[in-house]
């Protein structure tokens, strides 16, 4: 139906990774499916890579489709260890204490240093533009436009300059296809009935996109959020409440310099 969004994203991704290595933030889901289908028809080179603990949805869900989309993928494993010495690195870059911020930021810190690409994509800024987050359910169009705009302004000013100073200490550059003008402008072209989202489904034009793309498994795949399905925020909280602290005092525990314990 959206075909002029399809195009776009098609352009977008195009002009971002044409003739480079490409590492690809890969959770398995909607997202960051569409942009692996479409990093592989333009990049030199690409890989898919996905941080988690072992056993976690996004590892099981990202091994799965890697597999149908017949790409090289590779699982960088996240345990209580190293998941602390992330946090350490993004707290000591970015500033943030926040934890639901460190648990979605975290596992790009575990990306960068560890690839050899210079470039990283992923689907960052696709739930703020089309409505993904289950927050969005059951509000009025103008209590939705409101919230995501909200979303937005977070996500350019806080976000993506919290990811640009990891990028930077690393020497890698991150691309958001989402937020390309091209793909914005067809986004907002698109009537709010079709991209409200429902208990029956969220996200449906990039959905659209799929099937479009010929990958109707990337379109019924369901949604998880970044900081339980790498299972992140469940890791932090079993080590906080394994040293008698809520989350946030054993975030500023690591901030402090202290050993957490």
């Amino acid at each position: 139906m959206w075909d002029g969004l399809t195009t776009a994203l098609d352009a977008a991704v195009e002009s971002m990774v044409s003739g480079k290595d490409v590492a690809v933030a890969f959770s398995g889901g909607l997202d960051s499916g569409i942009i692996a289908v479409l990093t592989k028809r333009y990049a030199r080179s690409v890989k898919l890579y996905t941080v988690g603990a072992k056993g976690s949805y996004d590892v099981e869900a990202a091994k799965e489709m890697a597999s149908l989309l017949d790409m090289d993928w590779e699982h960088i494993v996240m345990d209580e260890e190293n998941l602390e010495a992330g946090l350490r690195d993004a707290i000591s870059v970015t500033g943030t204490v926040d934890p639901v911020v460190l648990s979605f930021e975290v596992p790009l810190m575990y990306i960068l240093p560890y690839i050899g690409e210079q470039t990283v994509i992923g689907g960052q800024g696709a739930d703020e533009v089309f409505f993904g987050y289950s927050k969005y359910l059951g509000l009025s169009e103008d209590d939705l436009r409101r919230m995501s705009a909200e979303d937005m302004d977070k996500l350019n000013n806080v976000t993506r300059v919290h990811e640009s100073r990891m990028a930077e200490r690393y020497g890698k550059t991150i691309l958001y296809p989402y937020l390309d003008e091209r793909v914005l402008g067809e986004a907002s072209k698109i009537p709010f009935g079709e991209v409200r989202p429902t208990d029956n489904g969220r996200k449906m034009p990039l959905r659209e996109s799929a099937r479009q793309l010929g990958y109707p498994e990337i379109a019924d795949k369901p949604k998880k959020a970044a900081q339980y399905g790498t299972g992140a925020m469940n890791m932090m909280k079993h080590i906080a409440k394994s040293r008698s602290m809520t989350v946030g005092d054993y975030i500023l525990s690591l901030k402090d310099g202290g050993s957490g314990e």
